[in-house]
């Protein structure tokens, strides 16, 4: 239960080992940063990134630092880059359920839904 997340690369075809990632509770335009950390080897966290007591009903962002991952990959990016972090703004109406928010991304496209 909680919320977690998981980013696959979808140059490489592999999961976004070393990516870092933070997330915000969100009021409005303010936003808050609970933590920050790096993808282990499978694109995950090590744990939830808020586990089923931590969750609570309301709004967060998530911000992925895209960019940064891709030029240590090796990647020739355009300056500026398309993308440079990516934000996914959500709601969470019941913390009871397990919210889950992956991330497709390439250094131009992402793609991202409510997973299981």
């Amino acid at each position: 239960m909680g919320l977690s997340t998981h980013v696959l690369d979808t140059m490489h075809g592999c999961p976004a080992a070393a990516m870092t990632v933070s997330l915000y509770n969100t009021e409005g335009s303010q936003s808050h940063l609970i933590r920050s950390w790096v993808l282990n080897a499978d694109g995950r966290s090590d744990g939830p990134l808020l586990d089923n007591q931590q969750l609570k009903v309301g709004t967060y962002r998530l911000v992925f630092g895209v960019k940064d991952y891709f030029a240590a990959k090796g990647v020739a990016l355009p300056e500026p880059t398309f993308l440079n972090q990516v934000a996914i703004d959500f709601g969470v109406s019941d913390a009871t359920q397990h919210y889950h928010v992956p991330l497709l991304v390439s250094p131009w496209s992402y793609a991202t839904y409510r997973g299981s």
